[in-house]
């Protein structure tokens, strides 16, 4: 690195001020699992210049749970992970529950530049 370049630093998700009143700033792993937590919850259509971006999965809250959907809702997550961040992580366990009004991601991934395992649990809630 040459001594004018300077670390990469990522943007903190939801976007906030820190104590010094400059824009709050993530480590790599915050900044991984902020990525994680944007796709999952993020509906298709949301996004202006992406509309394929996303999961769909606070659909889930409304539709009657099976395991059939839930099956079919796991591989669509999975698709979209890889699509959109498999350069970033590889995903190595993949669990998703419905409940009432909240859905539940319970995902173990590896982050491919440390090669460091995750286990993180999402929580999206019907608004």
């Amino acid at each position: 690195m040459s001594r004018h370049a300077r670390p990469r630093s990522d943007i903190a998700f939801p976007f906030r001020t820190d104590l010094r009143g400059r824009t709050a700033h993530a480590r790599p792993a915050e900044h991984i699992h902020d990525l994680i937590e944007q796709l999952l919850f993020t509906s298709p259509g949301e996004r202006v210049m992406r509309p394929d971006f996303g999961c769909g999965l606070l659909d889930l809250v409304f539709a009657p749970n099976s395991p059939e959907l839930v099956s079919t809702l796991e591989l669509s997550v999975q698709a979209a992970l890889q699509r959109w961040l498999g350069d970033l992580i590889e995903v190595m366990d993949l669990d998703i529950d419905g409940g009432e009004d909240t859905v539940r991601v319970q995902l173990s991934y590896a982050v491919r530049a440390t090669g460091a395992v995750q286990e993180d649990l999402f929580e999206g809630r019907a608004a």
